[in-house]
């Protein structure tokens, strides 16, 4: 990876809309059916009145749509993020090299809360056994109206994954070695990247949706609940 000049840094950090605390939570878990799962979170905390602004279902799939740009720009572009009607593919270059499927993102909204789920159909990262069973999720939660107070409000922004069966980690007589050998390098990877993301978050810059399927619903007062994600929403 390009190492970034100091000046270029600090000129970032000091024109940052929001701070961003990694908070320590277990990495992962391991199942004894073999799946794995990982969470990383982060505090972040921002003007009362930039919260407001981005606090819409549009803003969920623009949130969406950053974790993907994250993606292909910190591995200079050999990742590469690739959506089709049904589903998204991150790609090692080009087809047919699909390291990991995802069906198209499920969105849900509550007053203080939003997530975004991608179901994993399969992959060359994804075990046999493991095809349309585990997820990746991001989720944003504030504080309750009651409890926030002042001109900054602290929110909390999450990554999961859940139910994740690693072609790396093996069946039968090699998991044990398999887990170990996840848990030092695409495990290892995942956290790094996925903690390099949150903090980007600081600058606000969230990716624009090519096609803004959930910005008929800013201003719709929705019910809470599930927000149907049209064909081609670009999350």
């Amino acid at each position: 990876m390009r190492r970034r000049h100091p000046r270029r840094v600090l000129e970032r950090h000091r024109n940052a809309l929001a701070r961003v605390s990694i908070k320590e939570v277990p990495s992962s878990a391991h199942g004894e059916d073999g799946t794995v799962g990982s969470k990383q979170v982060a505090e972040v905390t921002l003007p009362r009145s930039e919260l407001d602004k981005i606090w819409s279902p549009e803003y969920l799939e623009r949130l969406a749509a950053t974790y993907w740009r994250f993606l292909t720009r910190v591995s200079l572009g050999l990742l590469r993020v690739r959506y089709t009607d049904s589903a998204r593919e991150v790609v090692l270059v080009a087809r047919p090299l699909v390291l990991l499927r995802f069906k198209a993102p499920e969105y849900h909204t509550e007053a203080d809360c939003g997530m975004v789920t991608w179901p994993i159909e399969r992959g060359l990262l994804v075990a046999p056994s493991g095809r349309a069973r585990g997820w990746l999720r991001l989720s944003v939660r504030r504080p309750p109206e009651a409890e926030e107070r002042g001109d900054e409000i602290t929110g909390t922004v999450t990554s999961e994954v859940v139910n994740f069966y690693p072609m790396i980690a093996g069946w039968g007589w090699f998991a044990r070695v398999g887990r170990a050998l996840y848990n030092e390098t695409q495990l290892r990877i995942h956290v790094i990247v996925t903690h390099a993301f949150l903090r980007s978050l600081a600058n606000l810059d969230l990716a624009k949706s090519a096609v803004g399927a959930l910005a008929a619903v800013e201003g719709d007062e929705p019910e809470a609940g599930q927000v149907s994600d049209r064909a081609s929403a670009r999350g």
